[in-house]
């Protein structure tokens, strides 16, 4: 069993002399109040506490309605994205008038309507090895509501080499993770991860799905630990690793341990400033498949006019059968993962074009094609989402 780990708050000023709370924040948060583990005096550390929230989405909208709801002082919020109606299925900081407004826009009306009392910050940026430092020097703790790697890492160096503690949580499909890096003594998220995964081998959300239900259990766990760290009470997640798995309802432990050869906080650091985690982790912005790999591509339109012409193309759908039934172009379904024991179905002297939802995975199966000896081979540019928008909108996008 992990020893019990008492912490000290991470809000400057323990003894709160010169706080106080007013009668109505008395009675907002009598419930806090009326608990001697919180009391008068871990109230108002709530109240002199800053947070900084890296992002606003899935785990960030629990995150942010908790720690606004719980009197937390100052909550920054770190966005660049808007308001999609493919959020709203689990992001529950905003509703169907929210679509197409800025994210953290949006989330700041409704963490002040929600708790007038406190201060919002609101950042709307792309948290970058330029502005991560100068962000997060002026709050006590950071959360990590991120979904990529490149940020994930840069969240954890920024957090070490400023010694900010990082509330960390990650979901994908039915699974979360929930942990706190960079406590003193306790390890960081390289200790966990030392290398990025290859680039494309994890999905995202975005291609994985995630059920709606479950940033919101992860979120509010990271703000459940968050409190715990302000109000310096209770076992934290620190060198623990919680998982979660919601189709089976269960929780289990991972113990982690504090990486000696870390290099951002381990005994001999050889990492000291930020670097450029794109790189790091593989990834080369927002190159096009076809200037990385060279892989032939067809535009929605261009591959309409051809079909209206009569043209013989094969069409190749790698998505999953799932996916298929949402919606399709009357393509011939492959699944990406089965095309290797499947190529002998597809007749290597057709013109073939290869499509999934964004394009991706299509350009993946195109490259496997050419391996395998197909040269009349194209990949739908942008996939089915850009079918929809650009030539056929009754196609429904997911």
């Amino acid at each position: 069993m992990a020893t019990k780990t008492q912490i000290p708050p991470a809000a400057p000023g323990d003894n709160n002399r010169g706080a106080t709370l007013s009668k109505e924040e008395i009675q907002r948060y009598s419930r806090h109040l009326i608990m001697p583990e919180v009391g008068m005096d871990g109230q108002l550390k709530l109240k002199q506490a800053k947070v900084l929230c890296i992002g606003t989405g899935g785990l960030g909208a629990p995150l942010g309605l908790y720690l606004a709801a719980a009197g937390v002082g100052r909550i920054g919020l770190v966005d660049f994205d808007v308001v999609d109606s493919t959020n709203l299925q689990r992001q529950v900081l905003f509703g169907t008038s929210d679509v197409g407004r800025p994210k953290i826009t949006a989330a700041a009306d409704r963490l002040r309507n929600l708790n007038p009392d406190i201060q919002i910050d609101t950042y709307e940026t792309h948290l970058s090895s330029e502005n991560a430092l100068d962000l997060f020097k002026d709050y006590d703790i950071i959360v990590d509501g991120t979904d990529n790697f490149p940020t994930r890492y840069l969240v954890n160096d920024a957090s070490v080499l400023l010694g900010k503690p990082n509330v960390y949580g990650s979901i994908f499909r039915f699974e979360g993770q929930i942990t706190v890096f960079g406590a003193p003594g306790g390890p960081c998220y390289r200790c966990l991860y030392p290398e990025p995964p290859p680039p494309g081998l994890v999905p995202s959300c975005a291609e994985g799905g995630v059920l709606g239900v479950l940033p919101g259990i992860v979120g509010t766990i990271q703000a459940a630990e968050t409190l715990k760290l302000i109000i310096g009470k209770g076992q934290p997640l620190i060198g623990r690793l919680l998982l979660f798995d919601a189709l089976a309802m269960k929780f289990r432990e991972l113990k982690l341990r504090k990486n000696p050869d870390c290099p951002v906080c381990g005994t001999h650091r050889t990492l000291t400033k930020l670097i450029d985690y794109a790189e790091f982790c593989g990834i080369r912005g927002e190159e096009a498949p076809s200037t990385v790999t060279n892989i032939p591509e067809i535009t929605p339109k261009d591959l309409k006019a051809r079909l209206d012409r009569g043209d013989d193309l094969y069409i190749l759908d790698v998505r999953e059968p799932h996916e298929y039934q949402i919606c399709n172009i009357n393509g011939h379904l492959i699944p990406l993962g089965e095309l290797p024991k499947r190529v002998h179905e597809l007749d290597s002297s057709r013109e073939i074009v290869a499509h999934c939802r964004s394009g991706k995975r299509s350009a993946d199966a195109v490259q496997f094609l050419q391996k395998a000896g197909f040269r009349k081979i194209w990949n739908l540019k942008g996939g089915i989402l850009a079918w929809s928008d650009d030539v056929d909108p009754k196609v429904p996008k997911y």
